[in-house]
């Protein structure tokens, strides 16, 4: 019998031969694997404050960071926006507006492109007899703050409407990025579309027409407040006044089917009478050329400031339905505040805290009840909840796991 040997140095060839290829079918799996899978699951804590157990409570949840094809050509932008569209403080009417006109090349959306030329007609081709419901939610940020919270939004809305569509109108998420967000929705068969505006088309026989050529001229002043916050507050009035449909905020919580509501607003507040206080325009509920859309239009380009808090949103569908109410012709119905603004801003803290005790367990308990009762959704109030981490058995966490689609098992021990 002959004994074959392989030399040594012939064995250290082809170890490193399969080193090398091992190597590369891993290289090229991981670059699948970030090509077609937009969301990282990743492992948080849940935060716990039970005195008595020293375990750690974790979730698994979808994170809103997407990743990016090594070949993908991405353009860096703070998480916030450009920080150069915000407008200098405590300065002359005048030198703000100045300061606008030397920046406004900047705002990308007054540009013009092929997507905004086609704008109406994806709308109409998306929008078909297949829909049961049409919504629509703004996202004039950068696709890479587009996160938990907003997907949140999405899924609570499908998982009670599965026939329903969603247009997010948005250039930044009218992208490959935006796609890849948007996936694991589509990938259901759920029917979501980002779709870049044409803000001329949008305004043009619209009483904000005149308002939107003077602004972008630069002919008036943006005011304080970012620029985007009032283009949000007007865009939401010319869809529903163009295409008709249901407008929600994009820190909206749905926990119950808007079937059957029409020419709808809510209350944010009310009086001991139960008379509202204030309207809020986070929900809207409207036809198609519904008259009062075209009036807070009106209100909006004649009463225009930009330095004002709230008073071309909130404020302003406040004024105009306080000044058309009885009038014929403007039918519409203002729900209370548990409809849609269950939770004042002030306290929307506490449905993210665990109960410590029984009696705030109770209060959980009840809670729900009366949400899932009387309420369509939560408004999150994102500005002042965005921080916050919701809590194991808290009433945030409750809603979520029996709302969401994708993560109904998350945020649970």
């Amino acid at each position: 019998m002959f004994e074959s040997k392989v030399p040594s140095k012939l064995k250290y060839s082809l170890f490193s031969i399969t080193l090398t290829l091992g190597a590369l079918v891993f290289i090229i799996y991981q670059y699948i694997i970030i090509c077609h899978f937009p969301f990282v699951a990743i492992e948080i804590e849940v935060s716990s404050r039970n005195s008595d157990s020293n375990s750690r409570i974790t979730t698994t949840i979808v994170s809103s960071v997407p990743l990016h094809s090594i070949k993908e050509d991405t353009v860096k932008i703070p998480k916030d926006g450009d920080k150069s569209l915000l407008a200098p403080l405590n300065v002359s009417e005048k030198d703000r507006i100045d300061w606008f006109r030397n920046i406004l090349p900047k705002f990308k959306i007054f540009h013009s492109n092929n997507l905004t030329r086609q704008f109406h007609g994806r709308v109409r081709q998306f929008f078909n007899k297949e829909c049961e419901l049409q919504f629509f939610m703004t996202w004039i940020s950068p696709a890479s703050s587009f996160g938990r919270r907003e997907f949140l939004a999405m899924e609570t809305l499908f998982n009670l409407h599965p026939n329903g569509c969603l247009i997010i109108i948005s250039r930044s998420l009218d992208s490959l990025q935006g796609s890849r967000i948007l996936k694991p929705l589509t990938d259901r068969s759920y029917r979501v579309k980002a779709v870049s505006p044409d803000l001329n088309f949008l305004f043009k026989n619209t009483p904000a027409e005149s308002w939107f050529r003077e602004i972008r001229k630069g002919n008036k002043d943006p005011g304080e407040i970012p620029l985007s916050q009032n283009l949000s507050n007007l865009i939401r009035l010319a869809i529903l006044y163009k295409y008709g449909g249901i407008y929600l905020d994009t820190d909206f919580i749905t926990i119950k089917s808007f079937q059957g509501l029409k020419n709808t607003i809510g209350a944010q507040s009310s009086d001991v009478s139960n008379h509202w206080t204030r309207l809020n325009n986070a929900v809207l509920v409207f036809d198609m050329n519904h008259p009062l859309l075209k009036k807070f239009m009106e209100e909006f380009a004649l009463t225009f400031d930009g330095n004002k808090w709230g008073h071309n949103g909130p404020y302003l569908v406040s004024r105009v339905a306080e000044r058309v109410k009885g009038r014929i012709g403007y039918n519409f119905t203002i729900l209370p505040p548990m409809a849609f603004y269950p939770v004042d801003w002030t306290k929307i803290g506490r449905l993210f805290r665990m109960p410590e005790n029984q009696a705030e367990l109770k209060w959980v308990s009840a809670k729900l009840l009366q949400l899932n009762g009387q309420t369509y959704g939560v408004h999150l109030w994102n500005k002042q909840s965005s921080g916050l981490r919701i809590e194991e058995g808290s009433v945030m966490q409750r809603l979520i796991s029996s709302h969401c689609i994708i993560c109904q098992r998350t945020y649970s021990s």
